[in-house]
Formats: C-alpha cells, sequence, structure tokens
C-alpha cells in the first residue's frame, strides 16, 4: 500500500492588531519525499515578533534546501536550524532594536519516518485516527506543572500563568530544545503543529474529533479556526496551524 500526503497551512489574525505567527508547508527542492512544516509564534511588540518569526521559516528553508536525507540526520538539521535561528534573532536586536522572540516547531517527514522539534510553547501533535498518540510538552510555566503533576492538561488551559514561558528564540540563553522521531507510520497518521491561540481552546480529544472527522487537511483547518474564532469570543490571539495528513493513495 503507498501513502499520500494531504496537507494545509491556515492562519487568522484573531482579534489581535497583527499577526505575528508565521507558518510554511516546505518541499525538499530535490523531492524524495521529503517535507518539513515550521511554525513561530513571534513575540516582541510591534513588529518584533514578525522580525523573530519570519527569521525561523526563512532559516528553515534555506536549511533544507542543503538537506540530504540520505547521509545526514534529521535530529541535526532540526537541532541545528533552531539554534541558528536563535543567534540570527539575538543579532537582529542591535538592526532593529526590537526585543525579537519567538517560539518554533518543526517536523521533518520523510519516508517511513517523521521527525520533529519545538523550543516554547507551540505545539506538535500526532493523532492516528482519533486517537492521541503524542503531543509535546510546552516550556512553560504551567507546562512544568502539569509533568510535576500538580495540575491537568485541562487546568492548564485556564491557568493565570499559562503564558508565562520558560524558553524561546532570541533570549539571553540558549533555547532548551525537545526533539523526538518515531518510524511506525501508516495511512491515518495526522500531525499537527500549531500556536497557543489555537490549542487553548482545545482538549486534545476535540482536536482529534475535528481533524479525524474532516475530509480533508484544508476541511479540518478551517473547522479548527472556525471554532476557535467562535470560543475567542472578540477577544482571540493569533492562530496559525499545520496539518498533514498520510492517505491511502489510490491504486
Amino acid at each position: 500500500m503507498s501513502i499520500s500526503l494531504d496537507a494545509c497551512v491556515a492562519q487568522h489574525q484573531g482579534d489581535r492588531r497583527e499577526q505575528q505567527d508565521r507558518v510554511a508547508i516546505l518541499p525538499h527542492p530535490r523531492g524524495g519525499g521529503v517535507v518539513m512544516a515550521v511554525l513561530a509564534d513571534g513575540m516582541g511588540g510591534h513588529t518584533g515578533g514578525v522580525i523573530a518569526a519570519q527569521q525561523v521559516i526563512h532559516t528553515a528553508r534555506d536549511n533544507l534546501e542543503t538537506f540530504s536525507a540520505r547521509t545526514e540526520s534529521a535530529r541535526v538539521l532540526l537541532e541545528s536550524t533552531i539554534n541558528e535561528a536563535h543567534m540570527l534573532i539575538k543579532a537582529s536586536r542591535f538592526i532593529n532594536e526590537k526585543e525579537p522572540h519567538s517560539t518554533a516547531v518543526m517536523v521533518l517527514l520523510q519516508p517511513g519516518k517523521v521527525s520533529w522539534a519545538h523550543c516554547g510553547d507551540s505545539r506538535f501533535y500526532r493523532f492516528r485516527g482519533d486517537s492521541l498518540m503524542f503531543c509535546s510538552t510546552d516550556h512553560s510555566y504551567v507546562g512544568q506543572l502539569v509533568v510535576q503533576g500538580k495540575i491537568t492538561r485541562e487546568q492548564a488551559l485556564v491557568h493565570p500563568h499559562r503564558n508565562i514561558l520558560l524558553t524561546s528564540l532570541g533570549g539571553v540563553d540558549a533555547p532548551k530544545i525537545a526533539l523526538g522521531e518515531v518510524e511506525d507510520l501508516q495511512a491515518g497518521d495526522t500531525f499537527l503543529l500549531c500556536s497557543d491561540g489555537l490549542w487553548g481552546y482545545f482538549t486534545d480529544q476535540e482536536l482529534a474529533w475535528a481533524i479525524d472527522g474532516a475530509s480533508s487537511a484544508r476541511e479540518a483547518s478551517e473547522l479548527l479556526i472556525g471554532k476557535a474564532r467562535a470560543a475567542g469570543a472578540g477577544d482571540g490571539d493569533n492562530i496559525s496551524l499545520a496539518i498533514l495528513k498520510l492517505v491511502e493513495a489510490p491504486s
């Protein structure tokens, strides 16, 4: 059985004055079934967050172009991309007199294997049908409380300090990077990258049901943004997401 990819990126400015998220799906220029998805949630006041988020996408695109899937490690590509973007965002302070910071979440999809990395509270999910297989752990104050068992994931959604990050790109300290990789891919697997402007309105199961119940990645994106906008009730954050669905290819 062969597998094909149904993918979509989507954004909404929400009720903010500026869209400071950036998201992209980047096919490898030499093909080979290699695709990278990247999402960055910028922070740093007017235009500062945009500068940081754009730098993450730009760095990922440049590094993917020189990546050799046959001879190079996906982990090294993802980790070095985040570290390089971090240094470039720090350098941009002196040029732009801003305080740019950004989260980053990246996924590299290769035949039979998916690798991911993230820093901050933008998330990576892996679903199989309507079941959650994996969700990244936020590098945030409430994310640590969840890990320590002091609060539940549902309580974290409404915690008053849920927006406090412990690490990001562009800060004084080197970014904390979490990495993962699996090789048991099959049709029915879906990967979701999203900013807190989306996941902040859903439980893990609600995300799984919405994506599995949609007929395509595009339909799922529209459904999720519509529900997030309704839940935002006039005070919604920037929303960004990328959905990559593995589907059985027609014979």
